[in-house]
C-alpha cells in the first residue's frame, strides 16, 4: 500500500487499541453497489485479445480488499454488490432494489443517458454516486448533477493529454481518421477542440466508411493491406490520428499508410486513465496483485472503479463516518487528495465533480509517457489543463 494509506493505519493502530489491547469492538458496515449494462461483445480482433466479464467489477473489488486492509484498524467493512442491467432488467429497477437495501453509495457503469436517469431518480437524491465508465464531456459541461461524481476521465482530457504530447514532439499536423458510430464522431470532436487548444492542424480527415472485413480469411491481410494503402493517399502529415472508440477499424491502420507515419488516437500511441504496461510510482506491485487475482491486466474501466472506490474508503476513515452528506462534503472538498499510482495525488473539480489525474500515453507494450507534459502550465493545478476548464464549464457547485 502506499505511504499515505501506511500512515493512517499506524495512527489508527497508536489510537484505536484500547486498554485490553483490542481493535474495534464495533464494526461500521458501508456497502457499495456497482450497477453495470451487459455490453454486447464484438468479435476480437486477436486470439491475444482477452474477452473480458468482469470489466469494472474486478478494479471495485481490489478497491473493496484495499479498503478492508484499512477498515479493520478503524472498524469500517465494505462489501460489493453487483448487479447487471438486461433487457428484461431496467436499471431504475435495480438501483432501488439496492437502494431499498440501504446502499447509499453506487458505482455506474453506464451509458451517460442512463447515468442521467439514474441521478435523476428522486431516491437518488440522498445517494453518492460515481460514474466509472461514461467519458461524455456534456456530463461535465452542462449536465452535472450535484450527486454525481467522474472518476473516468472525459474525452477532452484524453485527448488533450495526447494534445499535449503531440506538441512536445512537434507532431503538430494530424490526418484525422473518424469512424462511422456516433462515440467514434464525439472523439473526433474532442480531437478537433484539442488540436486547436494546443496549435495543432488538421491538415486531411477521411471517414472510415468501410465494413468490418473478413480477416481471418486466407487473404484477407492482402484485402486490408490494399485497402489502407489506397485509403492514406493523402498530402503530408506528421501523424495518423484515428477516432475508433468501437474498435472497429484503427488497429488495421498501423503500419499499412502510404506514407511511412505514426499512428495515434484510440490506437496506437493512446491517452488512458490506466494500462497495464503502466510499471512506475509503485504501479507494479499493484499490477501484479490484481493479475494474480483477475488472470488479466487492469483496464481504464476497472481502475476508475477502483478510484472511486478508494475515495470512499478515504472519506470513510477521515470522517469515520458513512454518511453520504459528509463524504460527499469530503471528497470534493479541498483536504480530499488521494495516491493514485501516478506520482502525484488526485483531486476532484469542485466544478464538475470530475477526477483530475494524470493521464497515460501508451503504446501496445510500453508507457511513452504522462501528461500533463512540462511547459503547459496553469495557474492553480498543471492538472487543468485536461479537459474542460473551470471557465469553459456551464458547471457550478
Amino acid at each position: 500500500m502506499e505511504s499515505s494509506l501506511l500512515s493512517i493505519i499506524l495512527a489508527v493502530l497508536f489510537l484505536g487499541i484500547n486498554s485490553t489491547g483490542t481493535l474495534h469492538a464495533e464494526t461500521l458496515d458501508i456497502p457499495i453497489g456497482l450497477i453495470t449494462q451487459e455490453e454486447a461483445h464484438h468479435i476480437p480482433l486477436s486470439l491475444l485479445q482477452p474477452v473480458i466479464e468482469d470489466i469494472g467489477e474486478a478494479g471495485a473489488l481490489q478497491g473493496i480488499d484495499d479498503n478492508n486492509t484499512t477498515g479493520r484498524f478503524t472498524g469500517q467493512s465494505f462489501t460489493l454488490k453487483v448487479e447487471k442491467v438486461t433487457p428484461e432488467v431496467p436499471v431504475t429497477q435495480l438501483f432501488r432494489k439496492l437502494h431499498g437495501q440501504g446502499i447509499r453509495l453506487f458505482l455506474l457503469n453506464l451509458p451517460a443517458n442512463t447515468l442521467l436517469k439514474v441521478a435523476d431518480l428522486p431516491e437518488a437524491k440522498n445517494s453518492l454516486l460515481f460514474n466509472i465508465g461514461a467519458m461524455d464531456d456534456y456530463l461535465r459541461l452542462k449536465e452535472c448533477r450535484a450527486n454525481l461524481l467522474h472518476t473516468m476521465p472525459s474525452r477532452a482530457m484524453l485527448t488533450d493529454a495526447l494534445a499535449q504530447y503531440l506538441a512536445w514532439k512537434r507532431w503538430t499536423k494530424w490526418f484525422l481518421v473518424v469512424g462511422r458510430h456516433p462515440q467514434d464522431k464525439a472523439y473526433a470532436e474532442a480531437l478537433k477542440r484539442a488540436a486547436k487548444r494546443f496549435g495543432h492542424k488538421i491538415v486531411e480527415q477521411k471517414q472510415w466508411e468501410f465494413e468490418p472485413g473478413a480477416r481471418r480469411t486466407d487473404s484477407g491481410h492482402n484485402r486490408e493491406q490494399q485497402m489502407v494503402n489506397e485509403f492514406s493517399q493523402v498530402g503530408d502529415y506528421d501523424i495518423l490520428i484515428v477516432a475508433d472508440e468501437s474498435d472497429e477499424f484503427g488497429e488495421f491502420l498501423i503500419y499499412r499508410t502510404y506514407r511511412p507515419r505514426p499512428v495515434g488516437g484510440t490506437h496506437g500511441l493512446s491517452p488512458a486513465a490506466w494500462s497495464g504496461v503502466h510499471e512506475q510510482w509503485g504501479a507494479t506491485q499493484f499490477q501484479r496483485r490484481f493479475n494474480e487475482q483477475h488472470a488479466r491486466w487492469m483496464t481504464d474501466r476497472d481502475f476508475s472503479a477502483w478510484m472511486a472506490v478508494r475515495s470512499i474508503g478515504e472519506a470513510a476513515t477521515r470522517t469515520a463516518s458513512s454518511e453520504v452528506d459528509r463524504l460527499r462534503s469530503y471528497i470534493t472538498g479541498p483536504e480530499f487528495n488521494l495516491a493514485a499510482f501516478k506520482g502525484r495525488p488526485v483531486s476532484f473539480r469542485d466544478w464538475s465533480n470530475q477526477l483530475r489525474q494524470p493521464l497515460l500515453i501508451t503504446s501496445a507494450r510500453l508507457m511513452i509517457s504522462v501528461s500533463p507534459q512540462q511547459g503547459f502550465l496553469h495557474q492553480f493545478t498543471t492538472l487543468d489543463t485536461l479537459g474542460y476548464d473551470r471557465p469553459e464549464s456551464n458547471c457550478a457547485k
